[in-house]
């Protein structure tokens, strides 16, 4: 069972439950003061969870590729690890930029004890001990870590140069200058690429894990240069590959290449 608080476009709360039944069927569920917000937060958690993605062409296409057959067979329900909103994903990825993925999931949990949306005022309604998400927090929006100093995204353990990005990016997402739900995702791409300290692995994220993009492939995953680097030099457990041998690796995949390489190296 998955429970999370989130807010829909109005910054209206609503909490979400998801449970899983028998055979794989899932259940959604949510709590807020109008039916809009509810079925908001059931649509992004039915996102984040991928219960609507049809993999039928993709399993039947690789269930027997030498690369990824095996793990496509036994686990033809994978899917990418996706977060509820595309900015979200995009801020994990800010975080987990050139570290190891425990330190990472520290700096998040001090972001969201710093900036996350907790239910106040009107919204104390559901937080009976009978609510869902009781306690919770929703992970900060644009707006907030916008308006906070960089030094104060520092303190929360990111380096100073990552602090910087990120309190750039929230300001262009928070402004509507990106718009990470347009489906037009390439013009806001372009725009983080501008901004010092966010590279195409941090976008590629985003666009996999954040809009839904199984085409795009974060190359640069240390996870797919030590699987590319094993595979190119016969076996060698500390080869590295470049991101282009990587590219170059998952190419064949097309429109699948970021699932692909989430079977390929557990993204």
């Amino acid at each position: 069972m998955i429970e999370r608080l989130l807010h829909d476009p109005t910054g209206a709360p609503v909490a979400v439950r998801a449970t899983e039944l028998e055979r794989g069927a899932v259940l959604f569920g949510a709590r807020a003061h109008s039916h809009a917000a509810a079925e908001h937060g059931i649509a992004r958690m039915r996102f984040a969870t991928g219960v609507d993605d049809d993999l039928s062409e993709f399993v039947r296409r690789f269930k027997n590729d030498p690369l990824i057959g095996r793990s496509v067979s036994r686990r033809p329900w994978l899917r990418a690890s996706r977060r509820p909103e595309p900015f979200e994903a995009f801020v994990w990825a800010v975080c987990e930029q050139l570290i190891e993925y425990e330190q990472a999931v520290v700096i998040q949990r001090r972001l969201v004890a710093r900036l996350g949306r907790p239910r106040t005022g009107e919204q104390a309604s559901l937080s009976a001990p009978q609510a869902w998400a009781s306690g919770l927090r929703d992970s900060p929006a644009p707006g907030a870590l916008a308006g906070a100093a960089p030094a104060s995204l520092e303190a929360c353990g990111l380096s100073p140069t990552r602090a910087l990005a990120l309190h750039r990016a929230a300001r262009e997402v928070a402004a509507g200058r990106v718009d990470l739900h347009d489906s037009a995702h390439e013009r806001g791409w372009q725009r983080l690429r501008a901004i010092r300290g966010i590279g195409a692995w941090t976008v590629e994220i985003l666009a996999l894990c954040g809009q839904g993009r199984y085409d795009q492939l974060p190359a640069g995953d240390l996870g797919l240069l030590k699987l590319a680097g094993r595979l190119l030099s016969g076996g060698n457990p500390r080869a590295r590959a470049s991101e282009q041998q990587v590219r170059e690796l998952f190419a064949p995949y097309g429109e699948w290449a970021g699932l692909a390489a989430v079977h390929a190296a557990g993204l």
